[in-house]
Parts: structure tokens; sequence; C-alpha cells
């Protein structure tokens, strides 16, 4: 009897075993992450773009109000990376590993145990307005958010050397890292030994079985709010393109974030179905509109709205009294802004804000200037007409795009918007934001189900609630001041914003959607860009202006085949009848010409 139970539980042990491994391999690509191993950094450069070490180490981590990642610090710091092992992992909040997803590690800082963009933020309130604390200490805890910096710092390695570009586009994977993030809280709640681990940081060793509870209902809360967010992308993953380095799809996740998640309505949870390369943001404070679509006027409005999609809350289902109460950091949203743009612009100070960075020569190939004056009357007929001439030419403080200032002091570029008709780039970011409605409760009072329209709207709604509860309230004048002197414009248009090309050589990829590696290629007939193309790799290209592109273990291939990721468009041929052609063929001495002018802008 005891030998029939004896081989009964060791062909359910097989069973499992089998079953097990089958239940892994089916599953093993949703619960393993490994992004690409980099060498160590080496030497860290900062260009001269107008601020000073001050300055920039407080955009990096100034407090937006963000709870991006839906845990507080003290949680953050003690979690283990997302490897699926019983024994000791190590703390994800390292930042080494982070600097495996784009997050720059920042040893120069005061706070050099965050990378770059992430801020270690205010105290933390419940929903219910109390203090959120440990639950072992009684003391409180303390929010953890992206930056603005998160996605708008640039780096380029080229050989033993990063140069960071302050106001550049990253080269982060944030979709990458909010897997890790998901899966560091799943491990947690179910691999035997890591709660106790997690706790034992969280709460300090010797903590009461009590603690030790309530932390453990505070964390299956968490993990379920995650669950519904992942069971959310899950099924709107046929309508969903990885976005991958250096892109994020940030018009549907601030939707999501505010319609579905803030809301709690899942019917209002789309796919990310039109990703953009991380702009870069010197000067764009001075532009009329913003985001590639020229979709928002308003600085506030375009500021307070990245806020929201980065997880700073906003309450839409209370009572009247506190609908569009919001963790958003208005006055800090308003003093980056003031950072960025500056005094305003003119003719002989230029753009006094965060300037554009120069080639530098010192650590790059020098310009070769022979060929760059080569390229300076092909640049004048062929992309000045639409990109405007050089900042630093006269001609440029006449340009027609200048509009007259709506306060004394303040004129903005009313910057060219082509027809997606015309340019022939991947139409997806435009014609989604332009056709995506939500579904919204009449308590709101949103006079739109029109999703650009209908997020303006709410928040204006936040912007104007905050103005309102200071004590006294801010005056209208200063509201004008803090929204910019501009209107609080939406538009979904199906055209593509045109902007000045000054430091253009330090933000690869090209196009909207990064879909072309290098501006060689950019310069090219479509038929000899690459159709894929990994993204992820940090060297720098300095002849054909962009990141290297060969095969990076965890990097990003980059299909162009896909809608969202199309590289058609903004092309040159003799064809003219082709769509998206914009200009006559150019030779590759020609190309090697406008690219060497275009590195000195």
């Amino acid at each position: 009897m005891t030998k029939k139970i004896t081989l009964a539980v060791a062909a359910i042990v097989i069973i499992l075993i089998v079953l097990g491994m089958k239940w892994w391999r089916e599953n093993r690509a949703d619960l393993t992450i490994d992004p690409p191993n980099y060498p160590p950094i080496g030497k860290v450069v900062w260009l001269d773009q107008h601020w000073t070490p001050q300055q920039r180490d407080w955009f990096y981590h100034a407090d937006q109000g963000t709870q991006t990642f839906g845990i507080p610090y003290e949680w953050f710091i003690a979690l283990e990376q997302p490897v699926p092992f019983l024994t000791n992992a190590r703390l994800l909040s390292d930042t080494t590993y982070l600097d495996r997803y784009g997050f720059i590690p920042n040893t120069n800082s005061a706070k050099p145990d965050l990378p770059i963009g992430f801020a270690h933020g205010t105290p933390l309130i419940n929903s219910d307005g109390t203090p959120n604390v440990n639950p072992q200490t009684k003391v409180q805890q303390h929010s953890l958010g992206l930056t603005c910096a998160a996605c708008h710092t640039g780096r380029l390695s080229y050989q033993d050397t990063t140069i960071l570009i302050d106001g550049g586009p990253a080269l982060t994977n944030l979709a990458e890292f909010q897997k890790a993030m998901a899966l560091a809280l799943l491990f947690t709640k179910y691999i035997p030994f890591r709660f106790d681990r997690f706790a034992d940081r969280v709460l300090g060793p010797g903590a009461s079985d009590q603690a030790k509870s309530e932390l453990r209902t505070q964390f299956d809360a968490v993990v379920s709010q995650a669950r519904t967010i992942i069971s959310l992308e899950k099924k709107n993953q046929p309508h969903t393109i990885t976005e991958g380095f250096a892109r994020l799809d940030a018009l549907n996740r601030i939707g999501n974030v505010v319609f579905s998640v803030d809301l709690n309505e899942p019917a209002n949870y789309v796919g990310y179905s039109a990703p953009v390369h991380f702009p870069r943001i010197w000067q764009a404070s001075w532009f009329e509109w913003v985001q590639y679509n020229g979709s928002i006027q308003q600085p506030m409005t375009r500021n307070a709205g990245e806020a929201l999609g980065v997880g700073a809350k906003v309450n839409l289902t209370g009572s009247k009294d506190q609908l569009f109460s919001s963790t958003a950091a208005i006055k800090t949203i308003f003093d980056l802004e003031q950072l960025l743009a500056g005094p305003p612009p003119n003719a002989q100070t230029g753009f006094n804000g965060l300037a554009s960075p120069k080639w530098p020569s010192q650590i790059l190939p020098p310009i070769n200037t022979d060929l760059a004056a080569k390229g300076a009357p092909l640049y004048k007929s062929i992309c000045q007409p639409c990109h405007m001439p050089p900042v630093s030419d006269p001609e440029f403080w006449t340009a027609r795009q200048w509009l007259p200032a709506t306060s004394p002091g303040v004129p903005s570029l009313n910057l060219e918007m082509v027809p997606i008709a015309h340019v022939g780039t991947d139409p997806a970011e435009a014609e989604d934001m332009k056709n995506r409605r939500v579904v919204l409760p009449a308590s709101l009072g949103i006079t739109s189900n029109e999703f650009g329209p209908a997020l303006g709207q709410v928040v204006t709604q936040i912007v104007n609630h905050w103005y309102n509860i200071q004590q006294p309230p801010v005056p209208a004048d200063v509201q004008q001041q803090m929204n910019g002197f501009r209107p609080d414009g939406l538009r979904a248009e199906l055209c593509y914003k045109v902007r000045p090309l000054n430091g253009i050589w330090a933000t690869p990829p090209y196009l909207h959607n990064g879909s072309v590696p290098n501006l060689y290629k950019l310069l090219s007939p479509v038929s000899e860009r690459p159709t894929t193309f990994y993204l992820g790799n940090r060297e720098y290209d300095p002849v054909n202006v962009g990141y290297v592109t060969d095969p990076l273990p965890g990097g990003f291939l980059f299909d162009t085949s896909l809608r969202g990721n199309h590289n058609t468009g903004h092309e040159f041929s003799d064809d003219a009848k082709k769509p998206g052609v914009i200009g006559r063929a150019l030779t590759p001495d020609e190309r090697r010409a406008i690219i060497e002018y275009l590195k000195s802008l």
C-alpha cells in the first residue's frame, strides 16, 4: 500500500512538473524581461545650453506631483528586480539596473540615489485625505514619479564619452520598465519569501504581525490595480504597436490614465497605436502650437496634461466640491516652463532659455567647413521654405511665422502645419487623436466626447481648481501669466508641425515617429531607407548623424511595415507625382553637404 501511495505521489509530482514546464513555456514571454546590458558609463559631459548645474539638477528631479508607479518611494527602493527566483535578488532601484531601460544615472546630483527624471516627492496622501503612513513606524511615506526630464534628456555615446543633451529626446524604454515594475510587484506577492524581505526593508526588522498584515493589505490593493491595467492592455493588444526605445504614445497614454484609470471607465482604454519620438523641447515655449500634430496651444494645458499622463492624480469621481482636485504641482509646472523659456527672445539676444546644443568638435569629429559651406545654399533652397532660416540668421527674426506679441514682449512662432496628404509621413498620431472618442459622465460637465477637446476641458478644470483654492485665489492677471498669455486652444488637424532645425544633429532617430535612423537616410529616397533596424544602441554615428543600429540583445527591432511605424514621406525625388515627395532628388554628395551644414545649426 505504501509503495502504491509513493508511486501515486511521484506520478502526481511528475504530472505537475510537466504541466508547470508547459505553463512556463507558454507564459515565459510575459513573465521575463531582459533589457540590454550596457558597458559602464565612462566620462560624462554636458554641453553649454544656458543652464547652470543647479538649474539642470532641479529640472532633473523637480516634483510635478506625479505618482507614476502607484507606490510610495519607500516601497520602490525596497522592491527586488523582476527575476523569478526564490533567492535574494538585487534591488529594482539599483541605478545600474535602471540604466538598462535608459534612465541615466545622475552621480553629480544632490540626489544620486535616483536617475535623471525621477522625483522623490512630497508626503503621500490617501484617497480619503488621510496621510499615507508606514504601518510600523507611523512615519508618512512619500510620492515617487517621473518628471519631464525622464523623456526630455538625451544621451549620445561616442567612444568612451557620454554626452548628455538637456531637452533632447530620451533613449528610454518606458513600456519595458512598466512591465518590469508590474513583474516586480507580482513576484513580490507570489514568490515565497520575497514579500517577507520586502516587508523587512519597508517596516524594519522585528515589525509586528499587525504592521505586516496592514502592509500586505496595502500591497494587495496595488497589485490588484496593476492586474487591472495588465488586463486592459492585453485586451487592447491587437491595436497596440510596440513603442520601444526613444518613443512613447504619449497622447493615448494620457487619455488612458485620465479617462480610464482616474475615471474608472474601462471602455475608455485604448491600445498604443501611434508612438512618437520624444520631441526636443528647446524653444518649444515660444511655439504658438505644440505637439507633433500642433494640437495644443497653451503651455499650462500642455504641461499639466503631461503631468497627468505620468501619474499626477485627479479626482473625477468624487463629490462636486472635490471634482478636478489633483496632485499636479501647478506652481512647479509653471516654474519648469519658465526655466525652459527664459526671458522673451529677440533678434539681439536670440532665445534666452534652454539653448539647443552646439556640435562639440572637441569630442566628435570636427565639422568639415568646406562641405558645410556647400550645404548652406542647399539648405536655403530645399529646407528653409518650411523649416525657417537658421536661428542665427537675421532673417529668422523677421520671418512670417512670428505672431504679434499677445502681451508686451511675449511673441510666438506660428509654425508651418503641413498636411499629411502632402508630406506623406505616417498618419497614425494625427488620425488617432482626431478619431478617438471617450465615454464621460454628465457629472463632469464636459461638453464634448472627442478626445482632444474633452482632455483639454479636464486639464483646464484642474488648473482653474488649483488657481481658485489658493489662499488668496490666484489673481486673473497672474493666471494669464502662468498660462503663457496664450488662449486655451485645442485642435486635431491631419497635419504635422514643422519646426526650426537648430540642434537637429542631437535628436535621432528622425521623423515624428522615429522611423528613420539617421539624417543621411532621411535625405535619401524611401527605397533606400531601412525597413527594419534596432533602437537601443547608444553609440553615435557622427558621419550619418544618428545612433548605430546594429543588432542589440534586448534592443527594439523597429518594423516600418506596421501602421504607426511607416517610414514613408518627407522624400526627395524627381517623381513629383509620388505621394510624400517634398523636393527634388538629392545626390549623395548633396546629402553629405546638407548634413554637414545641419551639424553647424
